[in-house]
């Protein structure tokens, strides 16, 4: 779906500029009541609260008899499927937000950029080392479309008017949001449920990054200079969106406001990034002027931080180009590893409840930073001493895909 063209009315008054569509109308502000998260760190309430503490979730195991044993991030002891992570997911939306599902039909954006890859490999053989999961079963192929994930969703709303399933690889759960965001907008629906889900560990998805030399050998650290690659880890994040005017008539407890976001490809290379950063910079230069917020605007920054030398070397570059001003920054891929495709939708429900809270969680890992930025350390962990007012996370994925949303702090205590 192609996004309307947005131009900025260039109030003089230094408040935030009132963005507007193609035609001239407002824009249609679209607020988060609903947050569910599952890290490797537990749901919401324990991934923050960990977070908070500066825990980590990644652990050496070894799950696969063909592969040697390597760093993860899982909550049990195997590795579970979309299956097993939306279900939950949903219902821990729905409650959170204090929704009767059936007042308002729904849209559904939710995607992965691995979809089912783990029953395929499980029709090729079942490498997986005891304890298998409970409910292990391999399941129909019609049932392993890259739709998954939101298939299943919408299969447990009861009245579904749009359903999409993005893949951009690591930038899949930006994307998401953001085409959950434009639905609204647009007039197609009233209320979305938006975000990303993944299930990457896999023996393929290892044997592929071990081949590419990226993987970790004992953890994922962020910026640190003795960092040494990523880890993977399974989760996912889904956020209820709705439109303001449908928010305040129920007197719904707001998180903050999905502002703008921006995005672009290099168009380079199957897996590297370009080093020039030119086309990430657009990304970002075209999320601020759909948000209407300068680079100073910016307090916080939740970045894509991989852990591996050349992403996080290009990624604070771009950071110390565009924001002078040097915003906070915390990364939280050293606690809960790197769920891919759904590592946006994550890095945007923790930067939503940053602002909400007034808190700023710790870069997990980071001991010796390598760049001369304003990382949250685990001492300076407290209640933010300024206002958080707006927050900017960054996904950056194979393919040269480059994405950026901004969020705005905006509560409405309930009455």
């Amino acid at each position: 779906m192609p996004f309307p063209k947005l131009v900025v009315n260039r109030a003089m008054d230094g408040r935030r500029k009132q963005k507007t569509d193609s035609i001239g109308a407002p824009a249609m502000g679209v607020v988060v009541t609903g947050l569910a998260l599952d890290t490797a760190l537990g749901d919401q309430l324990q991934t923050w609260a960990k977070l908070l503490e500066g825990k980590t979730a990644i652990n050496l195991k070894q799950l696969f008899t063909n592969l040697p044993p390597l760093p993860l991030a899982l909550q049990e002891n195997y590795p579970r499927s979309p299956g097993q992570l939306v279900p939950p997911l949903v219902q821990a939306a729905i409650d959170d937000a204090q929704l009767d599902p059936a007042e308002e039909p729904w849209g559904v954006a939710i995607g992965s950029s691995r979809a089912s890859q783990c029953h395929w490999e499980d029709w090729v053989g079942c490498n997986i080392k005891p304890p298998v999961a409970p409910n292990f079963e391999l399941v129909d192929w019609w049932q392993t479309l890259p739709d998954q994930a939101a298939r299943l969703a919408a299969q447990l709303l009861p009245e579904v008017t749009v359903m999409q399933c993005p893949m951009a690889a690591c930038a899949t759960g930006l994307w998401s949001i953001a085409q959950g965001v434009e639905l609204i907008r647009t007039g197609h629906c009233q209320r979305v449920l938006a975000g990303a889900v993944e299930a990457p560990i896999t023996p393929l998805t290892l044997a592929g990054f071990s081949k590419m030399a990226t993987l970790a050998p004992d953890g994922c650290y962020p910026f640190d200079r003795q960092r040494r690659g990523l880890v993977l880890g399974e989760g996912g994040a889904l956020l209820v969106l709705e439109t303001r005017e449908l928010a305040q008539k129920r007197k719904a407890r707001i998180y903050g406001e999905i502002l703008g976001w921006g995005f672009s490809c290099d168009a380079l290379h199957r897996s590297t990034p370009a080093f020039d950063n030119h086309s990430a910079q657009q990304a970002v230069k075209h999320c601020l002027t759909r948000s209407g917020l300068t680079p100073e605007k910016i307090d916080l920054i939740h970045p894509h931080g991989t852990g591996t030398l050349f992403n996080d070397q290009r990624e604070a570059a771009l950071i110390q180009t565009l924001f002078p001003q040097n915003p906070l920054i915390t990364s939280s891929k050293g606690a809960t590893g790197h769920t891919l495709g759904a590592s946006g939708a994550i890095a945007v429900a923790l930067t939503l409840l940053s602002l909400y809270q007034q808190q700023l969680p710790p870069c997990v890992g980071l001991k010796e930073p390598e760049f001369p930025l304003n990382f949250v350390g685990i001492e300076s962990v407290q209640p933010a001493t300024s206002p958080l007012n707006y927050g900017l996370c960054l996904s950056f994925g194979f393919g040269g895909q480059n994405g950026a949303i901004a969020v705005g702090h905006a509560p409405i205590p309930t009455k």
